[in-house]
């Protein structure tokens, strides 16, 4: 939806309130001109919506007495596809500008549709559970104008000029070619190339402070993958501690435990020399993958290795050597325990 249907139908929702509008607080409450009001008007006369034009001093615009919106005609699998697509949104905390926005499109939903339909949907919301954990909103939750305007420049392949603040407070003025747009862990991310150097770069739409569309068309690379691109990216944040293990075992396996935005895997040759001695465990022929992590924390790694269940070498940091044979120590405690 773009940025001026979402106004269209804000203007409907304001005129549904009752009484008459002036052009004037039309214009003030949607953040546009009045000549943009009169516009708007025009689309929904054109979509069958009696606006009736009151002229004069106080003039303005009102729905045709006794108009209502007429039920919202969906069939059953229909108003459940868009009520659970609401509700995953919600969850995954992408939600822009106001926690509030996916619960009042949701009670939008249900007051139009028909009284049986809503009443089957009132009831899988009073008694359905989630086993997933439900994200929260960050604080600085891009503004919907910003997700919205990227969306078109990327579609139409506008460049933008960003105001942008890093994750240690420093303030730029860039160009970014958007390549394209990622949900990831309940944040938007924007990837795309800086026409400067063509170097493929992350952006945390939270963090853009202005926004402008610029002149001018791009082309995005062949099999450019946005998604991947951004979890590589996250992979490789500098962190206060920069892992390196060689684990023994497959990728699918290494990834089952380690997916691509903590780690990055890498096949090491079976022919080169730092390919430790083979582990009959692990079987003879079984390959080793080097696996490089960035993290603020180490705890959590040995449980990881251990659930890894594969042989493992660590080439830094020492530290993380020392919580390995911690949490090898308190296994065996538990193991041999038996005051229980």
């Amino acid at each position: 939806m773009t940025t001026s249907t979402a106004r269209v139908l804000a203007l409907l929702e304001i005129l549904q309130g009752g009484g008459l509008r002036t052009v004037p607080d039309l214009a003030a409450r949607l953040g546009v001109d009045e000549r943009t009001v009169r516009r708007y008007v025009g689309h929904l006369l054109e979509l069958g919506v009696p606006v009736d034009s009151v002229r004069g001093r106080y003039g303005g615009y009102r729905l045709a007495p006794g108009y209502r919106m007429p039920p919202l005609m969906l069939t059953d699998e229909e108003a459940l596809a868009v009520l659970l697509g609401l509700l995953a949104g919600r969850r995954a905390g992408l939600v822009t500008t106001s926690a509030a926005a996916g619960e009042s499109a949701t009670a939008k939903l249900l007051r139009v549709l028909p009284a049986a339909l809503r009443r089957r949907l009132d009831a899988l919301l009073d008694t359905a559970d989630f086993t997933a954990r439900p994200r929260t909103a960050t604080p600085n939750a891009p503004e919907t104008g910003v997700l919205l305007e990227l969306a078109e420049a990327a579609l139409h392949r506008r460049p933008v000029a960003i105001g942008y603040t890093d994750r240690k407070g420093r303030v730029s003025e860039r160009t970014v070619l958007p390549y394209g747009l990622v949900a990831h862990a309940g944040r938007w991310y924007l990837t795309g190339a800086d026409p400067a150097d063509g170097e493929v770069r992350t952006f945390r739409l939270d963090r853009i402070t202005t926004m402008d569309v610029r002149p001018g068309s791009f082309a995005v690379p062949a099999e450019f993958d946005p998604a991947a691109t951004v979890l590589d990216s996250l992979a490789r944040t500098p962190w206060t501690h920069d892992v390196s293990l060689r684990i023994r075992g497959s990728v699918r396996h290494i990834r089952t435990q380690l997916p691509a935005e903590i780690a990055t895997l890498s096949a090491i040759p079976a022919d080169t020399d730092e390919v430790p001695p083979a582990d009959s465990e692990a079987g003879e022929h079984a390959g080793w993958v080097r696996v490089r992590i960035r993290a603020e924390r180490l705890e959590w790694i040995p449980p990881v290795l251990a659930a890894l269940d594969r042989p493992f070498v660590i080439e830094r940091p020492a530290a993380l050597r020392d919580l390995v044979r911690a949490l090898a120590r308190r296994l065996d405690e538990h193991a041999t325990d038996d005051s229980v």
